[in-house]
């Protein structure tokens, strides 16, 4: 199996830069981060130890959020925010140069929250054109946009896979974009009443990347209910070849006890082919 860590929700006892090294320790090669800075064009001495901290580890970096606002005051993603798109427009030329510099090439886009004071038209009109703008970019590096349904955001609009794959498709009908792709969060969608096992079913080999945790709590699998082996394997099974990222939370101590080590360390095999 391909695991990619979440840095941003693993491994948080320990500083920001410290956990790809922690990851590595744990046996896993590859790890994947939300956007590390406060602002959406950081310091160019912030993004060179950031890059430093993955290649010093020896991990590669396998997914990268674009800047998504003040996550921790409630923020979810500029993409639909026209007061602040030309902040999410600035910082897509950042994003795609770690991406070349590191060999990334996943790029998770939050939709944003609906705003009281734009028009839903408005707002989905402003996301359209910055996910092809976002889109272009990251092909030039042979990258792809990512979007995903999440839960527990009360005015985020994307819930469900259709909600995302609407959005999609209107992406590419407004610029003929193919590498925006539906990021199938299990977890999100479980706790947002989608059938999961029917959206593996129509579109699992579209998938752009797969991230789980366990329900309830967002722990680590086997601490909840949800199908995550069965449904990873349903997945495989019908076209999906890439990570799984572990993008839930729990303590150092006890979040890597239901995988066995030398289960940890096969990378995708595109990885294993070169």
């Amino acid at each position: 199996m391909s695991y990619t860590v979440n840095c941003s929700t693993l491994l948080t006892e320990f500083p920001l830069l410290e956990r790809p090294a922690r990851a590595q320790q744990a046996g896993f090669p590859a790890v994947e981060f939300w956007w590390p800075f406060s602002t959406a064009v950081p310091d160019d001495a912030d993004i060179a130890r950031f890059e430093s901290a993955i290649t010093d580890a020896g991990v590669q970096l396998t997914g990268l959020n674009f800047f998504a606002g003040d996550m921790p005051g409630g923020d979810r993603g500029l993409v639909s925010w026209p007061a602040r798109s030309s902040e999410f427009r600035d910082n897509i030329d950042v994003v795609v140069a770690i991406g070349e510099k590191l060999g990334c090439r996943s790029f998770n886009a939050l939709y944003g929250n609906r705003i009281a004071e734009e028009a839903p038209e408005a707002q989905d009109e402003t996301a359209v054109e910055n996910l092809s703008i976002a889109a272009a970019a990251v092909a030039r590096i042979g990258g792809t946009v990512l979007l995903e349904p999440v839960s527990g955001a009360p005015d985020y609009p994307l819930l469900t896979a259709d909600d995302a794959l609407r959005v999609i498709g209107r992406v590419a009908a407004a610029s003929a974009a193919e590498n925006v792709k539906l990021l199938a969060d299990f977890y999100h969608l479980a706790v947002n009443g989608d059938d999961v096992a029917a959206v593996i079913e129509e579109h699992a080999a579209e998938f752009g990347h797969i991230q789980i945790a366990d329900n309830p709590g967002r722990g680590a699998p086997g601490t909840g209910e949800l199908h995550l082996d069965a449904w990873i394997a349903r997945s495989r099974e019908l076209g999906y070849e890439g990570f799984i990222g572990l993008e839930y939370k729990q303590l150092t101590d006890t979040a890597f006890d239901w995988i066995p080590r030398a289960a940890r360390t096969p990378l995708t095999r595109e990885k294993e082919e070169q």
